[in-house]
């Protein structure tokens, strides 16, 4: 079953890349294409959950990487696959253009993701890692001939990126304390390589789950197409980093600071941006401010070692994110309008979208008995026991739900008035497509009744099965006084529209920051340094030749005339001397017997001085 650990990512991703190849040959096959190959892999998953696969394989020098299926990936393995499944169903209804590309692209996307939750050991999981952020660049500057698009899928590419550089920093400090990647071993690491690992892991983390500051680029994420902002923001990209965080829980506890700064981060995360989807008009736009808020719950749940609350949460809000952005795509579609003031009546129009869309959004408020009720419920029991003032952000975050939530829903299913329009945003079909309506009512259940966790003995086999056995469950005080005060909150809002200052509106200025403080600095810096490469550097390899053509110059100028000349000179006197000895070869008999009386006379004068 080992080969299992390994085909289980690589079915979608190897389906994805054929697909992706194929391109426009393949639009009329790779919808129904796709939708079979998610089937497969969400029957390979359940598989994998049962039979807890592990596989490993010799990278270099000794280091081992493979795949392996425990308690946490078995949870997440599923939850993907089915996320996946439900997604290519309903954008195999929506997706008109590119489907090849598309479904290609959807595919190897899961795939990534699959192999990131299966990982064991940081090579592995950067492989993954890479290749999810590629696809989601690639995702949401699908419609690439709008440059708005594009633009916005560089910057969600390049903010993630800047984060995931943390985890070379982890990779690179694991080998230097232990030459070793395996992920389990990382909190024994020593000091101060821990601290550095722990560091890397938590900001590539909070970077990909779009947690403060880099929170603006899931606005930016909203340019793709909606199947898209379902799979991004329910149990793939955007919970990739919390998921990451639980996962490494105990090296987060072991070096004292890394885990209350990841509780931080999250709960403030769930309270800012929670009052930035308050503040939103665009149902999009409050969906993907949602997001980072529920994710915040998940990432708070790592740093108080929550993690049957945080897994539970995270599976819960898969359900009810991707259903509420496949049905704000379905309107997008039928009505050609994201704007809240525009989709007044839209739930009545269109009665199966807007009643799931209901579950969905009381699921979200926190209404019980709906499944976040219950999941967030169990997060805040352990907040409670650890900060009282993290408790009272987070609880004061969990009530900005059902705030954000009430708006959306009411705001739909309001009677249509003077406000409601069509084509806003791009000309509306009118319907809901039957594949679009398909996988609704199934998310809808899930989002309704997966808080069942919550019961006593549904959360201890679930505790054990995450290997989280002294967890405290759900509260009922705390689940009793949350379920109330949500109530409250969400008949006092109902559609109004909130007063909010502008800054909540532009998602804090995140973007205007992130640009003032460290995008443009480092054009300025680049720009700097190209000119100094330019002036300095390539002029000085420049004179390098330019000096050597002088001095060659200058040898020719004073050196040529005198070697020339030396050469001449001996050539002349060669050519003299030569001229001399052609002298006395006259060809005559006797000039020659007077040549050698002449030499034998010197022959003895010299031997006679000799002697």
């Amino acid at each position: 079953m080992n080969a299992l650990a390994w085909l289980l990512p690589g079915l979608p991703v190897v389906s994805g890349g054929l697909l992706a190849l194929a391109g426009h040959r393949a639009d009329r096959a790779a919808p129904m294409t796709a939708v079979a190959v998610a089937a497969a892999t969400l029957a390979l998953a359940v598989l994998a959950a049962i039979t807890r696969p592990e596989s490993s394989t010799t990278l270099f020098a000794g280091l081992r990487a493979g795949p392996a299926v425990d308690g946490l990936s078995a949870v997440m393995v599923v939850t993907v696959s089915a996320t996946a499944l439900a997604v290519l169903v309903f954008a195999a209804g929506q997706i008109r253009e590119d489907r090849g590309r598309f479904s290609g692209l959807m595919l190897l996307f899961t795939g990534a993701m699959l192999a990131t939750v299966t990982a064991t050991d940081l090579a592995l999981l950067l492989m993954a890692w890479e290749v999810m952020g590629a696809m989601s660049y690639a995702l949401i500057g699908f419609r690439w001939r709008d440059d708005h698009r594009v633009r916005s899928a560089g910057i969600a590419f390049v903010t993630t990126r800047a984060g995931d550089m943390g985890l070379y920093l982890a990779a690179g400090c694991a080998l230097a304390s232990a030459w070793s990647l395996d992920m389990a071993g990382l909190a024994v690491s020593a000091r101060p390589w821990r601290d550095l690992i722990a560091a890397g892991i938590v900001a590539a983390a909070l970077g990909k789950s779009a947690q403060l500051p880099f929170s603006f680029w899931l606005s930016r994420a909203m340019a793709g197409p909606s199947p898209v902002s379902a799979l991004l923001h329910s149990a793939t990209m955007v919970a990739a980093g919390a998921y990451l965080l639980l996962r490494v829980q105990p090296l987060l506890a072991a070096t004292g600071w890394a885990a209350p700064l990841v509780a931080w981060a999250g709960a403030l995360t769930a309270l800012l941006l929670g009052a930035v989807a308050v503040a939103q008009r665009d149902l999009k736009q409050l969906l993907a401010a949602s997001t980072c808020a529920q994710v915040g719950f998940m990432v708070l749940a790592a740093g108080v070692s929550a993690a049957a609350g945080g897994t539970a949460h995270l599976v819960a809000h898969a359900a009810v994110k991707s259903l509420l952005f496949l049905c704000a795509g379905a309107w997008l579609t039928a009505l050609g309008t994201k704007d809240l003031t525009e989709l007044h009546g839209a739930a009545r129009r269109h009665r199966l979208v807007g009643i799931t869309f209901a579950i969905g959004a009381l699921a979200l408020a926190g209404l019980p008995p709906l499944s976040l009720w219950v999941t967030k419920g169990s997060i805040l029991s352990v907040v409670a026991e650890r900060s009282p003032p993290l408790y009272l952000v987070s609880f004061a975050a969990a009530l900005l739900a059902a705030a954000y939530a009430a708006r959306a829903v009411f705001a739909v299913w309001r009677p249509m008035d003077a406000g409601t329009r069509d084509g806003s945003e791009q000309p509306g079909t009118h319907r809901v497509d039957l594949l679009e309506r398909l996988p609704l009512p199934v998310l809808a259940l899930v989002a309704a009744a997966s808080g069942v966790v919550g019961a006593p003995a549904v959360f201890d086999a679930w505790r054990r099965l995450l290997g989280a056995p002294s967890e405290p469950g759900p509260g009922g005080g705390e689940l009793l006084l949350s379920g109330a005060l949500a109530i409250v909150v969400v008949l006092a809002v109902r559609d109004r529209a909130l007063p909010a200052p502008r800054v909540l509106g532009e998602w804090l200025y995140l973007e205007r920051a992130a640009v003032a403080v460290v995008w443009r600095p480092l054009t300025a810096l680049a720009r700097s340094l190209a000119r100094f490469d330019d002036r300095v550097v390539d002029g000085a390899v420049r004179s390098v030749p330019r000096a050597g053509m002088a001095a060659a110059r200058l040898a020719r100028r004073w050196g040529e005339a005198g070697a020339d000349g030396a050469v001449r000179a001996v050539a002349s006197g060669v050519a003299g001397l030569a001229a001399l000895a052609r002298r006395p070869q006259t060809g005559q008999v006797h000039t020659y017997f007077a040549q050698a009386v002449v030499g034998l006379v010197l022959l003895a004068v010299v031997i006679a001085l000799v002697r």
